[in-house]
């Protein structure tokens, strides 16, 4: 008996003081999961093109992106073992389809988990048409005017998805402890006015970022990230320089060292060739590698 009650206070001791014994989500490092991407050297995950990565951070599970097949996005989850009933909540970059087509399945097995999307007035999430769009003329004949002059004080604007619990941010927000989305809007050709959130952890590190597109640009949402802490410690996702000139890449690797100051970086999704090869050379073993599959400890 006595040995019994020693055997069992070893245990317990082991449990509460050994972080090997601890559960997946309670290790010490914050860790990132790619679970959807173009490449990667794993078997058990389909590639395709799009982004989605889980964030697992002070005991809080985070979906950030849902990848561009709801079919290949459900695979890749279900074969690397996450359950999308235990989120916390879910971050979605942005309207594009290779980052939000996931969602189909995400709110079938999880219906009520807040989704953070950037505000759009007519964007596919949903919205309320702001009250300055429709100017009144009173002496136009009702059949001439909207909704026969009486204009609804609450008009929603509508969303593609038969369900969801869609939460819009428009400005920097502290969703949880050290958990904040940094909105940025691009100015650049093709996807002008494009809204975008950011995931950024505050760590005794400095930052990690996770990234959709970087549609803005990167540099872009470094200057705004850097309102919460200017040491940025690691950049995960998407940097949207697959067709960008390799002299303005070499531009761009240069300040991200010199003038930002980046620890390491962890690209993938539109990153593209070019940058993935002069960002391998410029942070040596600072870069990780971060394809579908991958899981990534951040201390």
């Amino acid at each position: 008996m006595n040995l019994l009650r020693v055997l069992t206070r070893f245990v317990l001791c082991c449990v509460l003081f050994c972080p090997f014994l601890l559960p997946d989500s309670a290790h010490a490092n914050d860790r990132v999961t790619i679970l959807y991407d173009a490449f990667s050297d794993s078997k058990d995950v389909t590639k395709d093109w799009g982004f989605s990565a889980l964030l697992e951070h002070d005991r809080k599970r985070i979906l950030f992106d849902t990848g561009n097949n709801a079919q290949i996005f459900r695979h890749n989850v279900e074969s690397l073992g996450v359950d999308l009933a235990k989120l916390d909540f879910v971050v979605i970059s942005h309207r594009h389809s290779d980052h939000t087509t996931g969602l189909k399945y995400l709110v079938d097995i999880n219906p009520t988990v807040p989704i953070y999307v950037a505000r759009e007035n007519f964007g596919m999430f949903g919205g309320v048409v702001p009250p300055t769009l429709i100017r009144p003329v009173a002496n136009l004949p009702s059949r001439m005017r909207y909704f026969d002059g009486v204009v609804p004080s609450n008009l929603p604007t509508g969303n593609i998805f038969r369900s969801g619990n869609f939460v819009f941010v428009d400005k920097l927000t502290e969703v949880a402890s050290g958990i904040y989305l940094v909105p940025t809007i691009s100015k650049n050709a093709g996807t002008l006015e494009l809204h975008e959130l950011t995931l950024v952890i505050k760590g005794n590190q400095g930052l990690t970022l996770i990234d959709g597109c970087s549609h803005s640009g990167i540099e872009e949402i470094l200057q705004a990230a850097s309102a919460i802490d200017p040491h940025f410690h690691i950049i995960f996702g998407g940097l949207h320089l697959v067709a960008t000139p390799e002299p303005e890449i070499d531009v761009l690797v240069k300040n991200l060292k010199d003038k930002w100051k980046l620890d390491k970086i962890a690209p993938g999704h539109c990153t593209g060739e070019p940058a993935f090869f002069r960002l391998r050379q410029a942070f040596g073993e600072n870069y990780l590698y971060a394809g579908a599959g991958t899981r990534i400890d951040v201390p």
